[in-house]
């Protein structure tokens, strides 16, 4: 038997008298007269044997025991063999590990018992050599001249190079989501470290009273269009009687602003004790600043208001590094104005000119007076149509709700810009820092 098996497959399937090559040739002869035909058809075995062992695909049939019975030349050579016969009667034990063959051989049984064929399964052939490949497999049911099974027949594709760039997309994927969320874990964490930068609580004059009674209140509002931001306040006590209140807004946003602000912090709790007059400050931040943001490819700078309130005399001094020009809240006209009114008054923003001369203004505050310091986000935030929120705006908000403490007046501001953009989110960070003088010390 093992001879006919292997006669079988050195010469291919052998046709019968009444398959479609005689009955064609049969044509042909009969519509040439008796002629013979011009076309010469091989017979059905010969045309079995050039598709199987011409085509790039491992083509083989078994038995019931999963024994080879016909094999074809690319399905061996994946076996390591010079020739199809070699293979015959012999089973996948003989050419993969344990664990593929038993998966395999599974398969076929499953086959056999229930008639229904396997369609386009993807498996991981592990040779016994070791080395790995991946082939796409159809497997069906051989069946006799009776139509009983005896056995399977199938076709595997190697798609180990497909196989082995979708397991290199997939780690590509899985570490690209690792990076993802230890970077989104370190913003997270830059995001808790930059809320140390805000003021948590503010000077109260004199030492020892409530901030209700403070001779002046103080207060801010930070919002950043990420998780972390460039906008960034400070309110510090200077003296018994003095404090500096700073409002910066780095260009840009994101990680790299908020690295800046962090720099400024230190820089501000450096030099505030050492340079209270507002113009000597910007002009000692500037010369920090300048060689290191000049570093940056794309030149980073930051604009800059600082204010000094004395409350032993209620003088307010200011100085302005290209930042919008704060509001004041004057209490003896009753109507808002802005602080300055001419924008000479303000000097480049700071980082753009190393030897920068910032000027220092000076203004008498009355009682209840109070000066609402912004960043640009505020009147740069943009609606569908184009249009920004602007400093008119801004200044008639401030007219109406003018007899509101800051502290409510800040989130009520902010609200009326988020329901001008129409959007719960804002394209650019926005931070308001904000003073009320309420009598002398």
């Amino acid at each position: 038997m093992v001879a006919t098996i292997k006669q079988n497959a050195a010469y291919g399937l052998s046709g019968v008298a009444t398959s479609p090559i005689h009955l064609y040739k049969e044509e042909q002869k009969n519509q040439n007269s008796g002629q013979t035909a011009i076309m010469k058809i091989p017979n059905e075995s010969t045309l079995m044997d050039h598709l199987i062992n011409h085509i790039k695909d491992n083509i083989y049939f078994k038995d019931r025991r999963g024994r080879f019975i016909l094999i074809n030349k690319e399905g061996a050579k994946r076996a390591g063999c010079s020739d199809p016969i070699e293979l015959i009667g012999k089973t996948d034990m003989d050419i993969f590990t344990e664990e593929h063959s038993r998966e395999a051989f599974a398969d076929e049984q499953h086959i056999i018992q229930t008639g229904q064929p396997l369609y386009g399964k993807e498996e991981k052939e592990t040779w016994e050599d070791g080395h790995e490949t991946w082939v796409s497999t159809t497997k069906l049911p051989l069946r006799d001249s009776d139509g009983e099974i005896i056995g399977t027949f199938g076709i595997s594709r190697d798609i180990t190079e497909h196989k082995e760039a979708e397991l290199r997309a997939r780690e590509y994927v899985e570490e690209n989501r690792r990076l993802c969320d230890e970077m989104q874990s370190d913003l997270q964490m830059a995001f808790e470290l930059q809320k140390t930068f805000l003021p948590s609580s503010y000077p109260v004059f004199p030492e020892g009273v409530t901030p209700e009674e403070s001779a002046a209140r103080f207060c801010h509002y930070y919002e950043s269009s990420g998780i972390v931001g460039g906008d960034f306040c400070s309110v510090r006590k200077l003296s018994d009687t003095e404090t500096g209140v700073l409002l910066c807004d780095v260009s840009g946003h994101g990680v790299r602003s908020a690295l800046i602000t962090g720099l400024m912090r230190a820089i501000v709790e450096e030099i505030s004790l050492k340079e209270k007059d507002p113009g000597k400050f910007l002009g000692h931040m500037n010369r920090v600043l300048k060689p290191i943001m000049e570093q940056g490819a794309q030149g980073l700078y930051s604009t800059a208001c600082y204010i000094v309130l004395n409350v032993s005399n209620g003088t307010l001094q200011y100085a302005n590094a290209g930042h919008p020009i704060p509001i004041l809240l004057n209490t003896e006209t009753g109507n808002p104005e802005w602080l300055a009114d001419s924008p000479k008054l303000s000097g480049p923003p700071l980082a753009t000119h190393l030897e920068t001369t910032y000027e220092t203004n000076g203004r008498q505050l009355n009682p209840r007076d109070a000066i609402i310091m912004y960043t640009d986000g505020i009147v740069e935030a943009t609606n569908s149509a184009g249009e920004i929120f602007g400093k008119q705006r801004l200044m008639d908000f401030t007219n109406t709700h003018r007899h509101m403490l800051i502290r409510d007046l800040f989130p009520a501001l902010v609200e009326e810009v988020r329901l001008f953009i129409n959007k719960p989110t804002f394209d650019d960070d926005i931070c308001l820092a904000g003073c009320r003088f309420d009598h002398c010390i």
